[in-house]
């Protein structure tokens, strides 16, 4: 395609926040940059938008702990009005009885002990070394995360071919690959069994009560249709404790405004670096000519060149439906026609004229610590492995598993003064349902969360003013999440490192020259982290 007057040296296919990250850095090493989003807002699931006159809500991504801290320092997003709300306590899980207790946890230890010796004196002492232990193990492997990833399997030449500086290039990474692991000591074997394995004997093993393992089991069961006794849990566990955005490590925070407060930070910075980002343009294909990439086709029939391009969208969109399939290797669509987007995630979006009352932990006139943070409705083990067997079937949890925050807790920029937002991020309602249809169903199940949540604090319904409910196929159609899967495919060991997207292109090259994949469908997987926009920049560059 000859280059006109108005083409580009990049496009970014997608206004998410990894498209952004990756227009940002790629504008600031002088590049032409042009970002194309179908929606009419920037931010991808990463927005703030209002669900009612007055009342603003996160719609789809609600917290941060993930997003790196470089990114945060590099693009200066302080500057453009980002900013951490943090949350102490940052956990809450009641128990269903006005008698039966309730746990708190957050970034105070000294909480932490008391809360935790109402149950086990034994899991009080342990707790402090479980920690530790994490701690140990996320930063062995923080630089493997924030790394381009090695591919550390040989692959036949008709899969993937590379040059002789990206052969060298694969090697320097797997030596600090390889040099992370070493920094893991001792603490190898217990480190691989987190990574592969189930998170349910992991928690067993460290503790005894029940409702200190169903509070920690939630972070590794999120986003994914897998109970905590499943294999590649573990990992999930692990990934919800990376990250330090919340103001330490594994804690997470508010944006102050919602999550698109962030999004429209990094926008300005990518505008002030000089990237141009065109709303309300949906990309509908990407051209090639002798197998590179000479630019995009819109929707309206527009045509913009460019000589890389870069996709934020899923790897299903990417690769089924932007790019001919005659343009790649049949192995590699094979590969990721495997990709795994299986999803069980629903978002609940309330405004509330006052806030839970609950029967453990009673209060409503003004916040307080059982306010502030995650609320878990789910006070056993058992109870989310139960609501996964629903799921298995292919029904919406009759008991869901249920992550409640109330963002207005600490942000009185959400809602009218003495009123409340909530957002209730919900398990498991299956993306595939058994004769069942998500647009018939989906109020009925929001009802019956909002029941759930009643029975620990009897005004919660009474109090709803206003509601928005997002199905899976609510998020599948609103953000082009395939299957509903807020990771952009499921996060077990055999789909991340150097397996993301498929094995042996997990460096943000796909086998078009000049076609990249910066979403998170890439390494390190989902989550507001930036990491695969900014890698996927890096990349770009190079080449």
């Amino acid at each position: 395609m000859p280059q006109r007057p108005e083409d580009y040296d990049c496009i970014i296919v997608g206004a998410g926040h990894n498209g952004l990250v990756c227009a940002a850095y790629l504008a600031r090493a002088g590049r032409k940059v042009l970002v194309l989003e179908r929606s009419d807002v920037v931010g991808g699931a990463a927005i703030t938008e209002a669900i009612a006159p007055g009342y603003r809500a996160s719609t789809a991504s609600y917290l941060i702990s993930l997003l790196q801290p470089a990114i945060e320092r590099e693009l200066q997003l302080a500057r453009y009005g980002y900013r951490v709300l943090g949350r102490n306590p940052s956990s809450f899980t009641p128990l269903p009885g006005a008698g039966d207790g309730y746990l708190l946890l957050g970034p105070d230890a000294e909480l932490n002990q008391r809360e935790i010796s109402k149950f086990s004196a034994a899991d009080a002492a342990a707790y402090p070394r479980y920690e530790a232990w994490l701690t140990r193990i996320a930063e062995a492997l923080e630089t493997v995360l924030d790394d381009v990833p090695p591919d550390l399997l040989p692959l036949p030449a008709d899969f993937r071919q590379r040059s002789l500086s990206q052969r060298w290039a694969n090697l320097r990474r797997g030596w600090r690959f390889h040099r992370a692991l070493k920094r893991l000591g001792a603490d190898l074997p217990s480190a691989l069994e987190l990574l592969s394995g189930p998170a349910r004997p992991i928690l067993d093993r460290w503790f005894e009560s029940d409702v200190l393992k169903a509070t920690l089991a939630t972070d590794a069961i999120i986003g994914a249709m897998a109970p905590p006794s499943a294999a590649g849990t573990g990992y999930v566990l692990l990934h919800h404790v990376m990250g330090t955005a919340g103001g330490a490590r594994g804690v997470w925070g508010y944006v102050e405004g919602g999550m698109g407060a962030l999004t429209a930070a990094v926008r300005q910075a990518a505008e002030d670096a000089g990237a141009r980002i065109r709303t309300g343009c949906a990309v509908v294909g990407i051209e090639t000519e002798g197998g590179r990439a000479t630019g995009v086709r819109l929707a309206s029939g527009e045509r913009i060149g460019a000589a890389q391009i870069a996709s934020n969208a899923t790897p299903e969109v990417t690769f089924t439906q932007l790019l001919d399939r005659a343009v790649l290797p049949p192995a590699f669509c094979e590969a990721v026609a495997r990709i795994d987007y299986s999803s069980a995630s629903m978002k609940i979006n309330l405004a509330l004229s006052e806030l839970p009352d609950f029967r453990c932990c009673p209060g409503k006139d003004a916040v307080g610590p059982q306010h502030r943070g995650t609320i878990h409705i789910s006070p056993t083990l058992e109870y989310i492995e139960t609501a996964y067997e629903d799921a298995r079937r292919g029904l919406p949890s009759r008991h869901p598993v249920i992550e409640l925050t109330i963002p207005t807790s600490v942000d009185t920029t959400l809602a009218p003064p003495g009123h409340h937002i909530v957002q209730m991020f919900v398990q498991y309602a299956p993306y595939k349902l058994a004769g069942a249809d998500w647009d018939e169903i989906k109020d009925a199940f929001a009802d019956r969360c909002i029941d759930a949540v009643d029975a620990y604090a009897p005004n919660f319904r009474d109090a709803v003013l206003h509601r928005q409910v997002l199905s899976p196929l609510d998020l599948e159609r609103r953000f082009a999440l395939t299957g509903g899967n807020i990771f952009h495919g499921a996060m077990p060991l055999h789909q991340l490192f150097g397996f993301r997207p498929v094995p042996g292109w997990s460096d943000y090259r796909t086998p078009v020259a000049g076609v990249y994949f910066c979403g998170a469908g890439a390494h390190p997987g989902g989550g507001v982290s930036g990491i695969p926009g900014r890698n996927a920049a890096g990349i770009m560059l190079q080449d």
